[in-house]
């Protein structure tokens, strides 16, 4: 009898797999608790390389289906995801896909449509990041100050500066103005 697994893959702690796991019993699939494999770990890590997912691939056999909820599931980049239902079709196991109306990615027209939203979400991604890279250059080009705030004011590491000169030490005049003793020391080597 055939077997149904969810792969269900978060990216960082502060999310949760549980809206998968809904959205597949929504759709009519129920798992067993041992056949849910969930995972915090990046999209960029090659699905191979993820520990739930090896242990995954270990556990599948023909005539299984993995279900997915959606394609970036699987990973970020079209080559990974390409190559990871191609190694799940030659195992025998059908990939079925949620937001596809669940399209089984291992069909030759479930490939097309894969390999198609794979390289769209590619190149979206590769858009961000020069588009991001483009408004940080304009932004420091415009003079503008990026990364965090600084814990000190040019006014306290000028008074940092006299305070040390007259035999204060780094540690004290951290408790002082609440910041860390390597920030003290920073700020007075920065200038």
């Amino acid at each position: 009898m055939p077997r149904h697994f969810l792969y269900a893959r978060v990216s960082t702690v502060d999310q949760t797999t549980d809206n998968q796991v809904l959205e597949a019993a929504q759709a009519g699939f129920q798992f067993e608790p041992r056949r849910v494999v969930a995972e915090t770990i990046s999209g960029r890590v090659p699905a191979a390389k993820r520990p739930g997912f090896a242990k995954l691939l270990d556990r599948l056999e023909p005539g299984d289906t993995l279900v997915v909820t959606k394609l970036d599931r699987l990973g970020r980049d079209t080559s990974d995801v390409v190559d990871t239902v191609s190694k799940l079709d030659s195992m025998g196991v059908h990939v079925h896909c949620l937001a596809l109306a669940g399209a089984d990615l291992t069909s030759a027209a479930g490939k097309l449509h894969m390999t198609i939203l794979a390289a769209v979400a590619s190149f979206e991604r590769d858009i961000l990041i020069e588009r991001t890279h483009a408004g940080l250059a304009r932004a420091k080009a415009d003079g503008k100050r990026l990364g965090r705030k600084a814990s000190l004011t040019d006014v306290q590491v000028t008074e940092i500066r006299a305070k040390l000169a007259a035999g204060a030490t780094a540690r004290g005049l951290a408790k002082e103005y609440k910041v860390s003793h390597p920030t003290i020391l920073k700020a007075v080597s920065d200038c």
